[in-house]
């Protein structure tokens, strides 16, 4: 098989991208060449890297044609992000590949209203980014059902692993957090920390797309989920890392609105965007069509993150 990855040296592909040399596919990946996958595999020695710029690419209405023009099997898009984006990418190539695999997001869902939420819930996105990612969705999956395009979305949730900053248990990607729990310092929680956050490895994010190419006829046509099996609560999660670094979790807390006002814009945005989510979405469609269940619980993806921040000096 000849697989063409669209960003593919980020959080995903550094495990997607090895293991599908492994199964033996010819892998190219298209990327801007500014960052190397998060860790090293000897398997990178085998896959074609192309530089090139999507934004610029897509504005010039050239993306779709370079991709068309690699003549792939199977074309998994870790990078799309408008539906204009998505519609040229379709149109140059529907009807020459056999499988187009998608990376959406849970935000397409908005804030959990059910819980765990399924992948048929009504969608109630917020936000640009899950407006986009829920407009790229219903195109793709329409353009399934009416026009037989061989489409799968996979939905990440809030992706971790050794290598970036995990979301920390203040909803921020501050990481005095981190450092406040490792001290057993005073830590501020929005509400009463019971919103919840939904982690996922990106190592089981990279399982979930070779389950679905695995498994191809039932994917095709269908959206998934890829979370770990448990939510966790902001609450909860901020005594599974104080436990970890050996301390007791000293935990005060405020009305979001309030706590809001002391942080960064950026802090502020990141908090009510997570709290307003408070996403718990089922793994069970996942398990029943595609055999397929993620190996890390929250806490375990979350962790990895941060013992990697740990290891590497970025929190003391």
């Amino acid at each position: 098989m000849r697989t063409v990855v669209i960003g593919g040296t980020g959080h995903i592909g550094t495990y997607l991208v090895p293991e599908l040399v492994r199964l033996g596919h010819q892998v190219t990946v298209l990327s801007r060449g500014e960052r190397s996958p998060y860790q090293s595999d000897g398997a990178w020695k085998q896959v074609e890297l192309v530089q090139v710029d999507r934004a610029a690419e897509d504005a010039a209405g050239t993306f779709g044609e370079r991709v068309a023009g690699l003549e792939p099997d199977i074309v998994i898009d870790l990078i799309c992000f408008t539906e204009d984006s998505a519609k040229q990418l379709v149109e140059a190539v529907h009807g020459k590949i056999q499988h187009l695999l998608h990376c959406g997001t849970i935000w397409v869902h908005g804030p959990s209203m059910t819980v765990p939420t399924r992948e048929d819930t009504p969608r109630r996105p917020f936000g640009d980014y899950g407006i986009q990612k829920a407009a790229i969705e219903r195109y793709l999956l329409d353009q399934s059902r009416r026009n037989g395009l061989p489409t799968t979305v996979i939905h990440p949730g809030h992706i971790c692993g050794p290598g970036w900053t995990p979301i920390t248990p203040a909803a921020t990607f501050n990481l005095e957090v981190y450092e406040k729990l490792a001290h057993g310092d005073d830590l501020l929680l929005p509400n009463l920390g019971l919103e919840t956050i939904n982690p996922v490895h990106a190592n089981d994010v990279a399982g979930i797309f070779l389950a679905a190419i695995a498994s191809r006829s039932t994917a095709i046509g269908e959206s998934f989920h890829v979370v770990a099996s448990d939510a966790v609560t902001l609450r909860g999660y901020a005594h599974a890392v104080a436990d970890w670094f050996g301390q007791e979790a000293r935990l005060g807390f405020l009305p979001i609105g309030e706590l809001r006002e002391q942080l960064s814009e950026r802090d502020a945005g990141a908090m009510w965007d997570h709290v307003a989510h408070s996403p718990n979405c089922s793994m069970d469609k996942a398990a029943r069509l595609l055999g397929f269940r993620p190996r890390y619980s929250a806490i375990e993806a979350a962790l990895s993150g941060i013992e990697w921040l740990v290891d590497n000096g970025k929190v003391t």
